[in-house]
């Protein structure tokens, strides 16, 4: 059987197609070599498991590593200090049995400490056998926890932490890890996300003697082109290797899930239709964005990790919802609790110091999410595009024009007599609340992040292998207007597309509502005015 993509646990070089880690474990390996103790904290499914796991291989010539998974541990292993003491003590024999690494007297006495079931084991014991470890190791050793924030709410284990700290502050007098590396989503700071009211005085970190950790976990356009390149050398399909890498970017910002389940699908689903009856046309835009509407019509653990989290922080709908329909422009603060869970979980990123979704990806599934609550099928705008969707398509292609036409006649009608304030907080949700059951099932909208504002908007519609580029802004008079044509006809240029719609909302009383086209230069500009 030859390599695939992955989408299960940890990938695996030889088996599984995957970037290059090679550039990001050389610069880990600087932190660990510096003697720095780190945490890795990114988002569910964001390659920490397959980067800690490949580190530990890359770092074994020159360094002893100890390796855990506190998923293997159990609820009851963290009720006290000394069930504590006696998992971690087992599952550091159960990761170096028949391992030469470890000395056999300070095998001995982790294998006691696990065997000890007594109520009088204490953390002490425990980081009095990893000091002597360290001293007597002829190799520096490395302390690697994955998903330790699966413990993260337990005082015993930030008892742990703690010992680990003293350890650090006096490791020039006492033998010490040379590093520790926690890796997992919430970051010990963010215990206050995890903890119960009852629980306050936990919420001091034990972990900050913690380097800062800024290498990033993405994927880069030049990464993702380069594990195509290997799935090309083996399949030969002909895809054009930089556009599909710049695709797959684009709309998942590197998100390796995303990339990974994207690739997966183009290679291992049928897609559909007899236009994708050759591996080569499944991998062109088209088939591109085939997979894309898939991957979000499908459950995952992702999605749902990201939907549950929403319910789980009412905060962090209100921050989305202010980001995807408001065109709130929110700068980056430290400490802000909203801002920082969503960067935490994976809904945004942080560029320039201004909060932004993550991905195209996340920012469609979360206006499905937002458009298709009961509270907004009810709306009756929503209502009349749901009994004209059937208008709008014509021989499996959409109509944006109709659909724009039909738009300024429905919400001219419900509301026409509105004020302004009503149109530039809502007007575009609107427009998309309108378009959401025309497009549902067959179709995706987002919105191009770097004209997102108040004044002015860029939505991106797929459909069926079509693109179109709709920009929605408000009337600010004729020279706004003309410099608005402009900049949508240099975006048409971008998307290398002939046709673009303008929806300007306009609250003068004497304006002329319709749809008109205007011809600018060689590009066709479709305009409507409510």
């Amino acid at each position: 059987m030859g390599r695939f993509f992955n989408i299960s646990a940890d990938c695996k070089a030889g088996l599984h197609y995957m970037v290059d880690l090679r550039p990001k474990l050389e610069k880990i390996r600087e932190m660990v070599d510096r003697g720095d103790y780190f945490t890795i904290n990114r988002a569910r499914q964001y390659g920490k498991t397959t980067t800690l796991k490949a580190l530990s291989s890359f770092l074994k010539d020159d360094y002893v590593v100890i390796w855990l998974d506190f998923q293997m541990l159990s609820f009851a292993d963290f009720e006290s200090e000394a069930a504590f003491v006696s998992a971690f003590a087992r599952e550091v024999v159960r990761a170096f049995r028949r391992d030469e690494r470890i000395p056999s007297e300070i095998s001995q006495k982790f294998q006691t400490l696990a065997a000890n079931t007594s109520a009088n084991a204490r953390l002490a014991s425990l980081t009095e056998c990893f000091s002597e470890w360290c001293g007597e190791s002829e190799k520096p050793v490395v302390l690697m926890i994955d998903e330790a924030d699966s413990a993260a709410n337990n005082q015993v284990f930030l008892d742990f932490l703690a010992q680990l700290r003293g350890a650090y502050i006096n490791r020039d007098v006492i033998a010490a890890f040379q590093s520790v590396i926690l890796a997992g989503v919430y970051d010990i700071k963010h215990l206050r996300h995890r903890l119960r009211p009852e629980d306050e005085h936990k919420r001091n970190s034990p972990w900050n003697i913690a380097a800062d950790f800024l290498i990033d976990m993405s994927f880069s356009p030049k990464e993702i082109a380069g594990m195509l390149r290997e799935y090309e050398n083996d399949h030969h399909t002909g895809m054009d290797i930089e556009e599909i890498a710049a695709l797959l970017y684009d709309y998942t910002s590197g998100y390796p899930y995303l990339v990974s389940r994207i690739c997966k699908l183009l290679d291992e689903r049928n897609l559909g239709g007899a236009k994708f009856s050759e591996s080569g046309r499944v991998w062109t835009k088209d088939g591109f964005l085939t997979a894309v509407r898939i991957l979000l019509a499908e459950p995952n653990m992702l999605f749902d990790s990201l939907i549950n989290k929403l319910a789980d922080y009412p905060e962090l709908e209100h921050l989305l919802y202010g980001l995807l329909f408001q065109g709130k422009e929110i700068s980056y603060v430290i400490g802000v609790p909203s801002i920082e869970m969503a960067v935490m979980f994976g809904f945004v990123k942080i560029e320039q110091h201004r909060v932004l979704i993550a991905n195209r990806i996340f920012e469609t599934l979360l206006y499905n999410l937002f458009l298709t609550t009961p509270a907004m099928q009810q709306e009756e705008i929503y209502d009349a595009a749901q009994k004209d969707k059937n208008l709008f398509v014509e021989s499996g292609h959409l109509n944006m024009k109709k659909v724009l036409e039909r738009f300024v006649v429905h919400f001219d009608s419900l509301y026409g007599d509105r004020g302004q304030k009503f149109y530039e907080d809502d007007g575009r949700r609107y427009f998309m609340l309108f378009l959401k059951p025309i497009i549902n099932g067959q179709g995706n909208c987002y919105v191009e992040t770097e004209t997102r504002n108040r004044e002015r908007t860029d939505l991106i519609v797929d459909y069926h292998g079509e693109q179109f580029i709709i920009e929605t802004k408000i009337w600010h008079g004729s020279a706004r207007h003309i410099l608005g044509e402009e900049q949508l006809e240099n975006y048409l240029d971008h998307y290398h597309l002939m046709k673009g719609y303008l929806l300007i909302f306009n609250f003068n009383k004497k304006k002329k509502t319709g749809v008109t086209e205007v011809f600018l230069g060689d590009k066709i500009l479709v305009e409507a005015v409510v």
